[in-house]
């Protein structure tokens, strides 16, 4: 680990430290000033009004609470190359539950602060100073790695197209230098070719590497070397070195057993996952109403049929693979004429886009309407799953629902992804939706099952929001 690194993983805990107390500081100061109102903002009591020193002592103990949550959380990662965007949505996220802990203690002990208008603002400018604090930081450490302060100098172990697409992610990542490739093949490399496996000791002394990142298979001996020369690590890992993750050890008569766990969402886990979908359904039916009633009169008024796309064109009820197999009613918000949903497997099957897989996508499809175009863009059509979702049929996020059809075309590893509810949305979903091949799709839902928590269904809700806003096109 580089004295760069160490430095300004540091400085993060002292920063948000003084940024949290600032923003309560901001929101006493903020909250005196106020004038009230009849109907939402109270006058001040001042006889229940602490001093400025009392008030300083909560805020350092409510901002030792903060840092603790955000150590807990892994909020102050040394290495300068993760991503901004990621930090700031978590800082938010840990923020806004730091803030239910303190409402929680205050409701249990009955020590209520002198003004809930000014928790508010204490927790909207701790948010607030945090993020700044932390952009600040960001934005030093860039300018100093683009003088070339810190940087890492990485190498590729191998040459194929694992090693071109993480070449091409990391190539604009201003925390690394890619020095280039040790491989024995050194045709199409997409850098510098520095030699052959044989000569990597030479190689490391040379360049000065200070991490590789091996896209073959993984080695012994090379995690050795890598250790006896403070290389940082790391490997593309198989099918089975990925399950590897997941195991749960045991003993029978003194014996130690492993056994390879299929998901983490098992007992606590699936109980956490159904009530993380029951309160976002839930607040997504309500809040999403409105668009719910536009978007029926839209569609109604753009094309003759039903709101929903719940028949067939056989008038056979829709349905979806779930779970284990199962099928289950499936709904959307109509976007094609009716009775045209089976002419993708006839008249329109020679327009197939998605040949590779047993998937049928139709580019520029004949079949959707003017208002079914639009809501297809930006994924409204999607919404009434909302309702299966409620309902337990469906989760938030999870693995595409397929067609039945579909899924008899699955080969054995790809039935894998039917260990688990499917989702309205999922990593393939943010990660290139329909560009990507049915086998990227499969590998991608795989390490989501095999991978799963709360806060990384979090996280692919909020890149969810993000790829919706943004629009895609048929």
């Amino acid at each position: 680990m580089k004295k760069f690194e160490i430095f300004f993983g540091m400085i993060k805990i002292p920063l948000d430290f003084a940024m949290t107390i600032l923003g309560f500081l901001a929101a006493y100061k903020l909250r005196l000033i106020t004038e009230p109102s009849e109907s939402l903002i109270k006058p001040i009591d001042y006889s229940a009004l602490p001093t400025i020193h009392e008030y300083l002592n909560f805020s350092i103990w409510m901002a030792l609470a903060l840092v603790v949550i955000f150590a807990i959380s892994k909020m102050y990662y040394l290495k300068s190359t993760h991503h901004l965007n990621k930090e700031l949505t978590k800082s938010v996220i840990l923020c806004a539950i730091w803030a239910m802990f303190i409402i929680s203690y205050f409701f249990f002990t009955r020590q209520f602060p002198f003004s809930r208008l000014a928790m508010i603002y204490s927790w909207m400018f701790t948010a607030i100073f945090i993020i700044c604090g932390k952009s600040f930081i960001r934005v030093v450490e860039n300018f100093l790695l683009k003088q070339g302060m810190g940087k890492r100098k990485l190498v590729f172990l191998g040459n194929n197209k694992i090693t071109q697409e993480i070449h091409k992610a990391l190539i604009h990542n201003p925390g690394y230098t890619i020095v280039g490739t040790i491989s024995e093949n050194k045709e199409s490399a997409p850098v510098k070719h520095l030699g052959t496996l044989s000569k990597i000791k030479h190689l490391i002394h040379q360049y000065h590497i200070d991490e590789i990142i091996q896209t073959t298979e993984a080695s012994e001996n090379l995690l050795e070397l890598c250790d006896l020369n403070h290389i940082s690590y790391r490997f593309i890992p198989n099918q089975v070195e990925m399950r590897q993750t997941n195991i749960e050890i045991d003993e029978i008569s003194g014996i130690p057993v492993i056994s390879l766990r299929h998901t983490p969402l098992d007992g606590w886990g699936k109980v956490a996952k159904r009530i993380l979908d029951i309160i976002g359904s839930g607040l997504g039916l309500i809040l999403l109403s409105p668009i719910f009633l536009i978007t029926a009169i839209a569609i109604k008024l753009d094309s003759k049929g039903p709101i929903l796309f719940t028949k067939l064109d056989n008038g056979k009820s829709v349905r979806r693979v779930g779970q284990y197999g199962k099928l289950f009613k499936f709904y959307k918000f109509r976007s094609m004429h009716p009775n045209t949903d089976s002419l993708r497997y006839n008249e329109l099957a020679k327009d197939n886009t998605r040949t590779e897989g047993p998937l049928v996508k139709i580019k520029q499809d004949p079949r959707v309407t003017r208002v079914g175009r639009f809501i297809r863009k930006y994924s409204i059509d999607e919404l009434p799953q909302l309702w299966s979702v409620f309902t337990g049929k469906l989760s938030l996020v999870g693995p595409r629902p397929h067609l039945p059809e579909e899924v008899k075309q699955y080969r054995n590893h790809q039935k894998f992804v039917l260990t688990i509810k499917p989702g309205i949305t999922g990593i393939p979903q943010t990660s290139g939706r329909s560009n990507l091949s049915f086998d990227d799709e499969v590998k991608l839902d795989r390490y989501y099952i095999e991978n799963w928590s709360i806060w990384l269904d979090i996280k692919i809700i909020l890149k969810t929001f993000a790829v919706v806003i943004k629009g895609h096109d048929e």
